[in-house]
């Protein structure tokens, strides 16, 4: 059964909480003692009906204020597929959550409230699906309510998202527009009659069927996480290197390639704890062994030795979105940690930010601040061993850590300058 990530994002009270826990609801994925929970809660907040956005607000603070401020993950499966949902907030000065729950997602549920349109945290929120390249994305017009399910409304808020995503030049695959109102259940799991001129899926029907791009299966990256030494009766000479496959599939016997040294040997065992198989894909953290003796270790990738080969560099193109209110400082040194490689690096260059009110991008910038998404030049002290974002998350993703070991920024590299 194939599994689908996907996130929720947009803007303050678009009702992002509430239609996960309308979905949850009808779905009838959650267990009785939690719906009583949250019946309770509403209770004592003095709701007239039950506030199913009380099933993802887990924090005190977000129950107190109503609002979502971290992100919440939820677990459920229908006959047809498993599903991990990342609740998101809203509020601008919590962007850099909605970038933590985004980056493993396959696809964005993007709310818009009926009455409001096209908001800047939908743009925000947009600019920032594309950067982290999430292929597919839902508009789910909410509130239909508020506006007597109006189909005119739906279809301006459709035809002003459209001209949004092609003004700003964002990237996405598939594009489709749910008009719903999450807090009854209209066209959330089951298709609505109050909204008969809608003739498409409800929520759950197209998660259901939308298919999942695959990555390259040929062009395997096993990023080095540890060398393996148990010295042991059972192991007494066992050599192996531990970590998880970042793309593709690893098979007894394959040619590899062990970047940045170049060296090359065979794959002779896959294994999982002591159990050994013929086999591994991406996502699974396994141990090999490899026939020759190699010097490996941790930052080392481990790559197919067909395909498409990755790229090795020190000076980067970045997409930079930045999570801490200490700036961003052209000149200042950082330790930069990809895959499971660190080095120092300097931002040599802040090429513009994205002003997300005028839609524009803005030059000569000396610093970024929290929020702030930005294109930047890189310059690391040692060569990094990557693919770009856009086609692999984990090989072409990086954070930033300063001095006090706080990640302060997420970057995504666009190309680099070799």
């Amino acid at each position: 059964m194939k599994l689908l990530r996907f996130t929720t994002a947009g803007s303050v009270d678009d009702g992002k909480s509430t239609l996960i826990g309308r979905l949850l609801y009808d779905s009838k994925s959650i267990f009785e003692d939690q719906l009583e929970a949250v019946e309770e809660a509403s209770r004592s907040r003095g709701n007239e009906e039950v506030n199913l956005a009380l099933l993802t607000d887990g924090l005190r603070a977000e129950r107190e204020q109503g609002i979502t401020i971290d992100v919440a993950y939820r677990y459920f499966a229908t006959p047809k597929r498993k599903f991990i949902i990342a609740d998101t907030p809203g509020h601008i000065q919590y962007t850099r959550n909605m970038v933590t729950g985004a980056s493993t997602a396959d696809l964005a549920v993007i709310l818009v409230d009926a009455r409001h349109g096209i908001m800047e945290q939908t743009v925000r929120h947009s600019c920032i699906a594309s950067l982290l390249r999430i292929p597919k994305v839902v508009v789910a017009v909410n509130k239909m309510d508020l506006v007597d399910f109006d189909s005119k409304v739906f279809d301006d808020i459709s035809a002003a998202y459209t001209a949004m995503i092609n003004k700003n030049g964002l990237e996405f695959r598939d594009v489709i527009f749910i008009p719903m109102c999450a807090k009854d259940g209209d066209n959330v799991v089951s298709r609505s009659e109050r909204m008969s001129w809608y003739n498409g899926p409800s929520l759950l029907e197209h998660l259901e069927q939308v298919e999942i791009p695959a990555g390259d299966a040929d062009s395997m990256r096993f990023p080095v996480q540890y060398v393996i030494r148990p010295i042991s009766r059972q192991f007494p000479d066992f050599r192996g290197y531990g970590g998880r496959i970042a793309q593709g599939a690893i098979r007894v016997g394959d040619r590899i390639e062990v970047l940045p040294s170049g060296s090359k040997s065979t794959v002779t065992g896959i294994w999982l704890g002591e159990k050994q198989k013929e086999q591994a894909v991406a996502g699974e953290s396994v141990c090999i062994t490899i026939k020759d003796d190699i010097d490996i270790s941790r930052g080392d990738v481990i790559a197919s030795d067909s395909g498409v080969k990755p790229s090795m560099s020190n000076d980067f193109v970045l997409d930079v979105c930045w999570l801490r209110t200490s700036p961003l400082v052209c000149g200042k040194r950082y330790t930069i940690r990809h895959a499971t490689q660190e080095v120092a690096g300097i931002v040599k260059e802040i090429e513009y930010k994205l002003d997300i009110d005028k839609q524009e991008k803005v030059y000569d910038i000396e610093q970024l601040t929290a929020n702030d998404i930005a294109r930047v030049h890189l310059k690391t002290a040692a060569p990094l061993v990557f693919d770009p974002y856009r086609d692999n998350r984990t090989m072409g993703s990086l954070i930033f850590i300063d001095a006090t070991n706080d990640t302060v920024g997420a970057g995504m590299i666009v190309e680099s300058y070799d």
